[in-house]
């Protein structure tokens, strides 16, 4: 034993332990836990109260869904920021059809096609799916900027008059239409409105999201029929085929460059479609759902003190870019990034990683050191790890803003897992992590600019969405100094 009493060997490393924690009978403990989950508990004390319980982060649970939907709800569960990284290292575990977990949408949701994102790196059409993602964000660079600035700076328009009629103004519902059209715009150079879908996308790509999701949400209904509904069977795929062939009509039509680069590289031009609008709506638009509301709302309740600092460092910025957001104004707004970094930190996008074990491995935690075997699945609730108090001390719960400001804070930025790799590293065709890493990133603080261009600060009431976390306006101070009228 060494002095905090973990046990080590003759040579001075930790000796393997069990992996402690129950799965319960078989069946009847998968139900009950998964009804702690969504209903007595909720995901974050599930996940606390087995930590506690067995007194250990890397502990076996299950997860849901369970039956019917889940062969083996049974799991490894990583939840501290040490272990859980192990879940990038796609030398120990494999991604194949892991995306979503224990359960797999059926592919007749994606045109019949193993999407790239439930490909393992190893699977030669990963590689040509990432390269054409990419490819494509390497293409159309210069449209980022001025697309997001022209939707959001109407959003905000909007916003405006909405609250001189009633006082409140839901960003959720305007953001889910506005960041479809931006990134229809950004990504192809093609309004989805000014298509076939007009303004039925935003819908369409909803009802289409749910349909793969569902055994992983609440929608808040009575548990006697949601359980039956959401999370025991798979709703059938027949009832979303028309919104999916419309939006992949979009698809086919828009992104005629980028399908003429996925046949340079291998594609067929109808599997690279379907892989692209995935990636598109799926991981793009269903990330900017989740994401832009999650940074508004820390920063809604950041308060007028932290918007002061915001203004100064943003303005002087694009003040001294001759009054233009640039990529190089952006760079030197080191509390923005921060901000937005910390959001990200605290509100994840995606919170669920998946990996199998491809060989009997050890797991290090903090305090131990922990034996898995080969097929044994590993899973990571990753805000458990990313408010880790053994890295991010007694705030680790909080926003912080400028929590990633300066030398020592930029050294906790690997402890930042939301893009499913650390953020110190980048996406390759060789890892899982998310392609459009650096432009969610972007994103973000270009939505923070946006704000403090136009407003001094601004009031909202958060509370909860569907997917994440849910901001209504209440009310915005109009800039009184500074490049409020920025180009």
């Amino acid at each position: 034993m060494n002095q905090s009493g973990m046990a080590r060997s003759d040579e001075g490393s930790l000796v393997p332990r069990e992996v402690p924690g129950s799965y319960g009978l078989p069946f009847v403990s998968a139900i009950r836990d998964r009804l702690d989950f969504y209903y007595f508990q909720g995901q974050d004390k599930y996940f606390e109260s087995r930590v506690e319980k067995y007194g250990s982060t890397v502990v076996r649970i299950n997860v849901p869904p369970g039956p019917f939907m889940a062969r083996d709800p049974r799991v490894v569960a990583v939840l501290d920021a040490k272990s859980f990284p192990v879940l990038f290292d796609v030398t120990k575990v494999e991604k194949k059809n892991l995306f979503t977990g224990t359960y797999m949408p059926s592919t007749s949701l994606t045109g019949g096609f193993r999407v790239c994102s439930y490909l393992d790196p190893s699977e030669p059409t990963h590689t040509k799916v990432k390269q054409l993602l990419f490819s494509l964000l390497a293409s159309r660079k210069d449209a980022f900027i001025p697309a997001f600035r022209s939707h959001f700076s109407s959003l905000l328009a909007t916003v405006e008059s909405q609250l001189l009629l009633s006082g409140k103004s839901n960003f959720n519902t305007l953001n889910d239409a506005t960041s479809f059209e931006f990134i229809g715009d950004a990504y192809f150079g093609v309004l989805p409105s000014a298509s076939d879908l007009g303004t039925t996308g935003p819908a369409k790509a909803a009802k289409w999201l749910i349909f793969q999701l569902h055994p992983l949400v609440t929608l808040g209904l009575p548990m006697i029929l949601e359980e039956p509904l959401l999370h025991t069977v798979h709703l059938p795929p027949f009832l979303v085929s028309g919104d999916y062939k419309a939006l992949y009509k979009y698809f086919f039509a828009a992104a005629t460059k980028a399908l003429d680069t996925a046949e340079g590289l291998g594609l067929k031009r109808d599997e690279a479609c379907h892989n692209l609008l995935f990636a598109t709506v799926f991981n793009s638009y269903g990330g900017l759902k989740v994401l832009l509301p999650g940074i508004l709302a820390r920063i809604a309740d950041s308060g007028e003190k932290f918007h002061k600092k915001l203004v100064t460092e943003i303005r002087a910025a694009v003040a001294e870019a001759g009054g233009k957001v640039t990529i190089e104004a952006l760079e030197k707004m080191e509390l923005t990034k921060s901000a937005v970094w910390e959001a990200l930190r605290l509100d994840p996008p995606v919170k669920f990683q998946y990996g199998r074990a491809k060989a009997d491995m050890n797991i290090e935690s903090h305090d131990a050191v922990f034996a898995v075997k080969k097929g044994e699945m590993l899973f990571g609730y990753q805000p458990c790890a990313t408010k880790d108090p053994r890295v991010f001390g007694p705030t680790a719960r909080e926003f912080v803003g400028d929590r990633f400001v300066g030398k020592e804070g930029s050294k906790l930025l690997k402890y930042v897992y939301w893009s499913n790799g650390r953020e110190t590293e980048s996406p390759s065709v060789h890892n899982k992590q998310c392609p459009g890493k650096n432009l969610v990133v972007l994103v973000g603080r270009l939505l923070v600019v946006e704000l403090f261009l136009r407003y001094d600060t601004f009031t909202a009431k958060v509370g909860l969405d569907l997917l994440g976390t849910k901001v209504e306006f209440t009310g915005v101070t109009k800039a009184t100094s500074g490049v409020a009228d920025a180009v």
